[in-house]
């Protein structure tokens, strides 16, 4: 089967930094499926795992989580599905990636795909909507309100593919008030059609942009990128004793800043229940189920913002530096081979 490899990690601009290659079909088992790939998207994991994460003996690490496809088989223990099924999924980061033409993933974190979206929509949704999805109603509890503090939510990066969704699932399932940050122009406008009440510039201090709405101190602040540098302006506008949850991967961070407001840190890792197999795993399933309801019914939308053509290795490399750049809004996909 065709794929995408890399076998040492590189700058995305060196000529063998993702490569094309054929690797030998895998076979389902236990719980798995085995899903014809039709669709895959790109997010900053692809990146990241791409950098730091070399692989041994010369053997091909294949990248990619987020997919759309059909299910070709299933081993023998599966429950949830059938060949022929349309699913979409956001894998896990201890197995083969997506970028291939088929791919074997635990069906307890796969859900059924959108009827209303092509492969391409669907697949620009899973691990954005499950970390969302997961930072919201898990991490922060939003649905249990912080005693005094305003019923609102800070999204920092709300343009990009987390945020964009988080956006979608806080307006429509929340009685929270929305405000993201952004700052340029495009991903203003973007926040702001995706259901943000509010947008500030995360380009300038925040916390006295926030206080300007006249809507009090926020009971909770989501932040998708940069936490380090803004951590303390989310620990001067947050309300005393909310939530801050973060998902980015900063070198440091002065949780100090934090203690004087009793403001309690939630980490959020998409990937966490896969890799250990928590007693819980198959609440991913749930969750891109309601997700995939959610979008049949229009009350979210997908958040794919381009499509960057076949699946193969100049155009996965086109994503990477893309992604790399910081510049990217919503998702960028790609579709067959």
């Amino acid at each position: 089967m065709r794929a995408v490899a890399y076998f040492e990690s590189q700058p995305i601009t060196a000529e063998t930094s993702l490569v094309d290659i054929d690797l030998p079909k895998p076979e389902a088992s236990g719980r798995d499926l085995l899903v014809e790939v039709r669709a895959i998207s790109v997010n900053p994991v692809d990146t990241k795992v791409r950098v730091r994460v070399k692989p041994e003996g010369g053997t091909p690490q294949v990248l990619g989580w987020d997919a759309s496809g059909v299910v070709a088989a299933v081993g023998p223990e599966a429950q949830f599905f059938k060949p022929g099924d349309e699913v979409f999924y956001a894998g896990v980061i201890d197995r083969p990636g997506t970028n291939s033409e088929f791919h074997l993933v635990d069906e307890r974190i796969v859900g059924k795909k959108p009827s209303s979206l092509d492969f391409s929509a669907a697949a620009a949704l899973p691990l954005t909507s499950i970390t969302a999805w997961e930072t919201l109603f898990d991490r922060l509890d939003v649905e249990k309100p912080v005693l005094g503090a305003a019923n609102a939510i800070v999204i920092i990066g709300g343009a990009g593919g987390v945020g964009s969704i988080a956006i979608q699932l806080a307006r429509k399932l929340t009685n929270l008030t929305v405000v993201a940050t952004a700052s340029r122009p495009e991903t203003k406008t973007w926040v702001k059609e995706l259901g943000a009440h509010h947008v500030v510039d995360h380009s300038k201090p925040i916390a006295a942009q926030v206080e300007a709405l006249g809507i009090g101190a926020p009971g909770f602040v989501f932040s998708t990128t940069n936490s380090d540098a803004h951590l303390a302006e989310v620990a001067t506008l947050i309300a005393p004793q909310g939530r801050f949850a973060l998902i980015d991967d900063p070198k440091t961070l002065d949780v100090m800043l934090l203690k004087r407001k009793s403001i309690s840190l939630h980490w959020e890792l998409m990937f966490t229940r896969a890799l250990f197999k928590t007693p819980d795993m198959d609440a991913q399933h749930r969750i891109l189920n309601q997700v995939s309801e959610l979008v049949d019914e229009g009350t979210i939308k997908t958040t794919l913002a381009d499509d960057f053509g076949k699946i193969n290795a100049t155009n996965l490399k086109r994503a990477h530096a893309f992604i790399e750049s910081g510049r990217a809004k919503g998702k960028i996909v790609l579709s067959g081979f």
